[in-house]
């Protein structure tokens, strides 16, 4: 009997300035085989002088795309030129994930659903903590931020070498958030049940300076968005004092998920097969 339902085929992307280093079609690719959905993921490069004008041609619908997801530099461009930027993104003044609906550009960031799911898959119980430390003010920081204060964290230090880019995020994510130097971090972890590294430091094999632990509450844990090397030099003093650490790998799964199911109707699992997969392919470019 001929099934006369029309295929529908859809087409999704990242885009980033570079994008070639991008694991992200590796995993949208892994998920299309898994469901064995019809349609693409792909990596597009676009120059930051030429990203209002992709916009415009993805909301018009060229190209058969969906929507998609842009990387560094273009988050906050693309939360300013989307017409239906969600509360999170609002916030946050950055997007990450973009989708096409009725001729109209929504946004939204899943960075922040990125990290706390993979905490929770890695951590269990990371969310008591009363007290969080995050290194870093960068752009990175905020979704981190925003994420473990919708989880309850009421006091949530952020130290950073310039104190008046810490004092912004203090401003945007409100009273929960204080502004500290580096000096003061020694002090700051001090039965705090929660570090975050949000910087590049320890990335691809650069150092990072020596931290004691030891000081923290019993049941902390220290977790870092840098997932090259999986084992970060913060992950490795922290395991090496005995506390319990996460990688930051699953942020990358986990942030990818939303978008594929926005796009391709499908609700993907973060598993150990796709892991794998990642992880091999990091050694493989190492």
């Amino acid at each position: 009997m001929h099934d006369s339902r029309e295929t529908i085929i859809n087409h999704a992307f990242v885009a980033g300035y570079p994008i070639r280093h991008s694991r992200s079609p590796l995993i949208h690719g892994h998920w299309l085989k898994t469901f064995g959905l019809p349609g693409s993921y792909r990596a597009i490069e676009v120059a930051p002088a030429e990203f209002p004008g992709f916009l415009q041609g993805l909301a018009a619908g060229e190209r058969g795309l969906v929507g998609g997801n842009v990387t560094i530099p273009h988050k906050e461009t693309a939360f300013a030129l989307a017409e239906r930027p969600d509360d999170i993104a609002r916030e946050l003044g950055a997007a990450n994930t973009l989708w096409r609906e009725e001729g109209r550009l929504h946004a939204t960031n899943t960075d922040g659903h990125g990290f706390v799911a993979n905490l929770d898959e890695r951590a269990p119980g990371w969310d008591r903590a009363t007290s969080a430390v995050v290194l870093g003010a960068g752009g990175a920081s905020r979704a981190v931020i925003q994420a473990i204060r919708d989880r309850g964290i009421r006091d949530i230090r952020v130290v950073n070498r310039t104190v008046a880019r810490a004092r912004e995020l203090a401003d945007r994510f409100g009273a929960a958030v204080s502004a500290h130097p580096v000096a003061a971090l020694p002090e700051l972890l001090h039965g705090a049940g929660f570090f975050v590294n949000t910087t590049s430091l320890g990335m691809d094999g650069d150092a990072a300076p020596v931290l004691d632990f030891r000081d923290m509450a019993p049941d902390a844990v220290v977790t870092d968005i840098v997932y090259v090397p999986l084992m970060t030099p913060f992950l490795q003093q922290a395991q090496s004092q005995g506390l319990r650490t996460a990688d930051g790998l699953g942020m990358l799964l986990h942030q990818a998920a939303p978008g594929f199911e926005r796009w391709f109707g499908r609700r993907p699992v973060i598993d150990e097969t796709l892991r794998a997969l990642i992880v091999d392919d990091m050694t493989r470019h190492a």
